[in-house]
């Protein structure tokens, strides 16, 4: 299906995410979901220092443009990326 998708669209992809301190992921991601709780240290994408979010809940969804997930400071797993 091809549709033109704009930020207020649902996400049409989704990608596993491994942090890393030194990648940037392959497209940025519109949203995280985060499945396990713990912290997470993000890039996002118009910005060049990270920002740690604290003691997020599993099954949370964050609306954040990111464009790296950092292994430093994040504790959270199952960290997928939508697109």
């Amino acid at each position: 299906m091809s549709v033109a998708a704009d930020l207020s669209s649902p996400a049409s992809r989704g990608v596993a995410i491994t942090p890393s301190d030194i990648t940037d992921l392959p497209a940025g991601v519109r949203a995280l979901w985060v499945g396990g709780a713990g912290d997470i240290s993000v890039i996002l994408a118009d910005d060049t220092d990270p920002v740690t979010l604290s003691a997020i809940p599993p099954g949370t969804l964050l609306p954040l443009m990111v464009r790296r997930v950092r292994a430093t400071n994040t504790t959270a797993t199952n960290i997928v990326g939508l697109r």
